[in-house]
């Protein structure tokens, strides 16, 4: 009876067993089947059209479980476009931290006699991209916050000269890898340590009467460009036909072609050749449109030999250093890293990049910043073997970096205290300004990634959540595409098919909870996820609050067009709100 009752517990203990292992198999059958089928899906994107002899480098892996989603070639290292921003980005957030902040200073080289400074004075600035109207009410505007400081401390007059200093970043102004071609066009500023109006001048050319030129004005108007108008005025109703040229950056810039009596304006824009040139020039004229008056020359200082600030240093020479008498504080670093990544500025990108290089290194030249960046990345754990970063923003087309390593910085920086300040800056999907496509699909305010395009290369790299909220991190990048706009369809085909992706309710891996917004969001709110089937009405009840209150948070809301898969905002009752 004994051996019979031991039997019927085994044969019981073996049938249970059988059921939890053909459970388990069940279980991890349909966990494949789903993985298949998405990987089936992915796969049709990428067939979408003929590629003839492009390049991919694909990844997709789960942040959550650790299960890689879909590979192609992921560790084939590719030019990859702006997408060199996300790596500019994140180091910098390690070496410089959000809270960085350039300086920009006016010293005085020389003893104020009777409001007059004997001697020079002296514009320094340390790379802040921002002295424009992108974040102030005027392009000028800090030019008149640093006169204002001046007159403060009785400076009336300057009998020296005026020195633009800019030898703090003595790197070349353009990287050797830029198309020779795109020199002239707003996205290959020239970087420099003093920058002004993001290094840009805008043509404005106004007709005149017949047989004249038209007239040719810049803004801002002290450009410290040679121009030269050969464009002629003539009669009739045609459309202007002009051609502003300049074969090399430090060329005159040549205005031709012609232009009908009482047409429209013609505006055009151009970089500057020597941004320094430009910076000093600029000040120049504020200075005396206040009444100060400056007696000697303009001057620029490239290189750290020639600067001012070295007898700052070495008071033994016989006779006093110069002194700071007013100081610009930039913004904090964070909001220039948005300006980066959603707006996917070049001139911004460089200069944190040579900033990097300069505080890491010791110097801001591209070599050493690539070196700052690397250092920066693996210090957090990712693998930068195979890495090659020529400039800050991407434009070169001898970077080379892999699918894998992109998925590989933002699977580190996710793990780390710095993420809410990264996640931040990247665009947003279905959001104008940020990154407009996918904005009907369950990507939309759901995945965030950076663009990338060069010519012959396009790239998307970011995160999304699926229907579960699996933390998706993704890497697109395709080389020689015959075509950019349809690898750009295949990347938002890939995206929306993430966000849709749905596991079996017993295979969802442990959701890491969405990362905190950084502290200048609003307070006083919840996160809510849409689910399949949910309307506003029914999330407003669940909250306690109005579906008024939720649009108001919301602005981007349409009432009968949430999806799936999109994050609102949500009032806390009693909260700050």
């Amino acid at each position: 009876m004994i051996w019979t009752r031991r039997r019927r517990g085994t044969r019981t203990s073996l049938w249970t067993l059988l059921l939890l292992l053909a459970a388990a198999g069940s279980a991890a059958q349909a966990a494949a089947q789903e993985i298949a089928e998405l990987r089936e899906r992915l796969q049709g994107a990428l067939a979408t059209y003929p590629w003839g002899n492009a390049d991919w480098g694909v990844l997709v892996v789960s942040l959550d479980s650790g299960d890689t989603i879909f590979a192609v070639e992921p560790e084939t290292a590719l030019a990859p476009a702006s997408n060199v921003k996300l790596l500019t980005t994140a180091a910098a957030l390690q070496v410089l931290g959000p809270e960085y902040r350039f300086r920009t200073w006016l010293l005085a080289d020389g003893e104020v006699v009777d409001g007059v400074l004997e001697g020079d004075l002296v514009l320094y600035g340390t790379g802040d991209p921002g002295i424009s109207d992108r974040f102030y009410g005027s392009k000028d505007e800090v030019f008149q916050r640093l006169v204002d400081q001046l007159e403060r401390e009785g400076i009336r007059a300057v009998r020296g000269n005026l020195v633009a200093d800019a030898s703090l970043l003595p790197g070349p102004l353009r990287d050797e890898g830029w198309d020779r071609r795109d020199l002239n066009e707003h996205f290959t500023a020239a970087v420099s340590a003093l920058s002004y109006n993001e290094n840009v001048v805008s043509f404005r050319i106004r007709s005149g009467p017949v047989g004249s030129r038209p007239t040719v004005e810049t803004v801002p108007p002290h450009s410290a460009l040679e121009v030269v108008n050969d464009a002629e005025m003539t009669a009739g109703r045609a459309r202007p036909r002009l051609a502003i040229l300049r074969d090399d950056p430090l060329e005159p810039v040549r205005i031709e072609g012609r232009m009908t009596a009482g047409a429209r304006d013609v505006w055009r824009q151009m970089t500057v050749a020597v941004p320094a040139d430009f910076v000093g020039a600029s000040f120049r004229a504020v200075l005396e449109e206040r009444g100060i008056a400056v007696h000697g020359d303009t001057r620029t200082v490239s290189l750290p030999g020639g600067s001012a600030l070295r007898r700052i240093s070495a008071p033994g020479l016989g006779h006093a250093g110069p002194r700071i008498v007013a100081t610009h504080v930039s913004r904090p670093l964070a909001d220039y890293l948005e300006v980066i990544n959603k707006r996917s500025h070049n001139l911004f990108a460089e200069l944190v990049f040579r900033t990097v290089g300069r505080v890491a290194e010791g110097a801001g030249t591209p070599e050493a910043s690539a070196l700052a960046v690397r250092r920066a990345l693996g210090s957090i754990g990712v693998d930068t073997v195979g890495l090659v970063q020529l400039d800050g923003s991407g434009l070169a087309a001898g970077n080379r970096v892999s699918a894998a390593s992109f998925v590989d910085v933002i699977s580190k920086m996710s793990e780390g205290p710095l993420w809410p300040e990264y996640w931040a800056t990247l665009p947003r999907a279905g959001t104008r300004r940020e990154l407009g496509r996918m904005y009907r699909t369950a990507a939309a305010d759901n995945l965030r990634a950076k663009t990338g395009t060069i010519e012959g290369v396009s790239a998307l790299s970011g995160m999304v959540r699926s229907q579960d909220g699996e933390r998706l991190a993704f890497s697109i990048i395709v080389n020689d595409a015959p075509s950019e706009t349809r690898a750009k369809r295949v990347e938002n085909q890939i995206g929306a098919r993430l966000a849709e992706f749905r596991r079996a309710p017993d295979r969802i891996p442990v959701i890491v909870a969405e990362a905190p917004a950084p502290s200048r969001d609003v307070a006083g709110t919840d996160r809510h996820r849409v689910a399949q089937g949910e309307n506003l009405t029914g999330i407003a009840y669940r909250y306690g609050v109005t579906v008024d209150e939720i649009l108001r948070l919301n602005p981007r809301v349409r009432p009968h067009r949430i999806l799936a898969g999109q994050w609102l905002d949500i009032p806390q009752r009693g909260g700050g709100g």
